[in-house]
C-alpha cells in the first residue's frame, strides 16, 4: 500500500578512516587519504535520490576515556579526520543533484570566514550546500583554538544565536540581481545592491559585505541537531533540517511536535523544516539472517564495551573509564552532549555500566531489522505514526556492501511503496528538501 513519501539523508560519521577494522571495508586503513570511497558512496546515494549526505566532524582527538588518547588512536575512533570543507567540495564536484552538508563549529570560525566558505561551496556546487551548525562541546577542541574551554551549555547557544544573525546578514549583503554582467555598459556588479552589514553585537563585530558574492540558494540550507531544551529552541529558530536521535516512535513524535510548536511560536512555518531521525538498518536476505547480523553487532567483548564507552566519553566529556563496570550508574551531568547523556541514562535505568554499555550499542531511534521489504514496511509505519519527515541513515560499519544493501535493496522497496522519491524535481538542495 502506497504511503506518504518521506526524506532520506545519510549521516556520515566523519570522513577519513570510516569503519576501519569492520568486515568488508577493504584496505580503508591505508587508502583513506584519497576520498574515492566517499565519492563513490555519494554517487550511489544520489542514484538512490537521497536528499543529502551530512559530513559529521570534530576537531580534536578524544582523550576523555581513561585520560588517554590511546584507545581512540588504536581503534581509529573519530580519528584521523579531514577538513569537511575539502571533502564537501570534492563530493559536490562528483555529483549533480544530492545536497552536501558540511559540519563547522561556531567556536572555530570567525563568522565572516564561515559565511565566505559556505557561500563559496554553494557557488561551486550550483546551490547544493548545507551547513550543519554546531556550537562545539569539548574543552579539548576549544583548547585547539586558543580558548581555555567551552562556555556553559546554554551560553554557547546564546553566542550561536548572534553568530547566525551575523552570517545571515553577510549572505544577504548581496541583493538578488546584484550581478548584472552587462557588457554594453561595462558593469559586472550593481554597487547599489551590495551593502556593509555593520554588525556591532555582544559577541561579534563585523563590517561586511562578503567579497565572495551571493549564495546560489540565497541562503544555504541550515542543519542542526538540538536535543536539549535550549538546543531545540536554537534548531527551531534557525534550522531547515534537524538531526534527531530520540528513542521510540512516541518519543520521536513528541520531539517533532515540540520543535514544530517552537517554530510556530516564532512565526516560522513548521512545514519548511524537515526533522530526520537517525536510524541504523540491519538488512538480510531473510529475517533470520538480519537478526543474526544484529546479534553479532551486539556482541559484548571487553574490548567492544571499552570502545563504546570511549565514544560516549568523547561526546559527553565524562571519563566512563573511571567508573566501575559492575555498579549502577547513578546520576551524571555534563557540559557536553546533554541529550546523548540523557538518552544513555534513561535507557540504563538501574542497570550497571556494563549492562548499559551493551544496550548503548543498539544505535538508532528505532530498531530496523529484516529483509529490505520488511524494513521498508517498518519505516513507513513509523513515519505514519510520527507524522514525518524522514530518516537519516547511519551505520558504524559503512562499506560498499552496506551502501549496496541500502541503495539497491532498501530504497527500491521504499520507492515501490511510494515512500521515497524516484527522481529529483529541482536543481537546488532547499527546493528538493521542500518538495514534499
Amino acid at each position: 500500500m502506497a504511503g506518504k513519501a518521506f526524506h532520506l539523508g545519510w549521516f556520515l560519521q566523519g570522513s577519513s578512516v570510516q569503519a576501519w577494522g569492520e568486515p568488508w571495508t577493504g584496505n580503508i586503513g591505508t587508502e583513506w587519504m584519497v576520498p574515492d570511497f566517499f565519492i563513490e558512496m555519494t554517487r550511489n546515494l544520489e542514484r538512490a535520490c537521497f536528499d543529502y549526505v551530512l559530513l559529521e566532524d570534530s576537531s580534536y582527538i578524544g582523550e576523555s576515556y581513561g585520560g588517554s588518547r590511546e584507545i581512540y588512536l588504536h581503534h581509529g575512533l573519530s580519528v584521523p579526520r579531514q577538513d569537511p570543507s575539502v571533502v564537501a567540495a570534492l563530493l559536490a564536484q562528483a555529483t549533480k543533484h544530492i545536497g552536501i552538508v558540511a559540519t563547522f563549529g561556531t567556536f572555530a570560525y570567525p563568522p565572516y570566514l564561515l559565511a565566505r566558505l559556505v557561500a563559496t561551496l554553494d557557488q561551486v556546487s550550483s546551490g547544493r550546500i548545507g551547513w550543519n551548525a554546531v556550537t562545539g562541546s569539548s574543552d579539548y577542541a576549544a583548547r585547539n583554538f586558543g580558548l581555555d574551554g567551552m562556555p556553559p551549555h546554554d551560553t554557547r547557544y546564546d553566542i550561536a544565536d548572534e553568530y547566525m544573525e551575523v552570517v545571515r546578514k553577510l549572505w544577504g549583503s548581496w541583493e538578488p540581481g546584484a550581478i548584472v554582467a552587462d557588457r554594453e555598459r561595462g558593469i559586472l556588479v550593481d554597487h547599489t545592491k551590495v551593502h556593509a552589514i555593520d554588525h556591532h553585537g555582544t559577541h561579534f563585530k563585523v563590517r561586511g559585505p562578503l567579497n565572495s558574492g551571493p549564495c546560489v540558494q540565497g541562503q544555504p540550507v541550515i542543519a542542526q541537531a538540538g536535543g536539549s531544551p535550549r538546543g531545540r529552541q536554537f534548531a527551531a529558530t534557525h534550522a531547515d533540517t534537524i538531526v534527531a536521535m530520540v528513542k521510540g516512535t512516541a518519543g520521536m513524535k513528541a520531539y517533532r511536535d515540540d520543535v514544530r510548536a517552537r517554530m510556530a511560536a516564532q512565526g516560522r512555518d513548521p512545514d519548511r523544516c524537515m526533522v530526520l531521525f537517525l536510524v541504523s538498518p540491519v538488512l538480510g536476505d531473510t529475517d533470520e539472517e538480519a537478526r543474526a547480523k544484529h546479534r553479532r553487532k551486539l556482541a559484548t567483548t571487553e574490548d567492544q564495551i571499552a570502545k563504546r564507552l570511549a565514544h560516549l566519553s568523547k561526546i559527553t566529556n565524562l571519563d566512563f573509564g573511571a567508573l566501575p563496570l559492575d555498579k549502577p550508574l547513578g546520576s551524571l551531568t555534563t557540559n557536553g552532549h546533554q541529550q546523548s547523556l540523557d538518552e544513555f541514562l534513561k535507557k540504563a535505568g538501574n542497570k550497571t555500566l556494563r549492562e548499559a554499555a551493551e544496550i548503548y550499542s543498539d544505535a538508532g531511534s528505532i530498531p530496523l531489522i529484516g529483509t529490505p521489504a520488511q524494513v521498508a514496511e517498518q519505516m513507513g509505519a513509523a513515519m505514519e505514526e510520527i507524522g514525518g519527515d524522514g530518516f537519516l541513515l547511519s551505520t558504524n560499519d559503512t562499506s560498499r556492501r552496506v551502501i549496496a544493501e541500502i541503495c539497491d535493496g532498501l530504497v527500491p522497496e521504499l520507492q515501490r511503496r511510494g515512500l521515497a522519491r524516484r527522481a529529483y524535481s529541482h536543481a537546488m538542495f532547499r527546493d528538493n528538501l521542500l518538495d514534499f
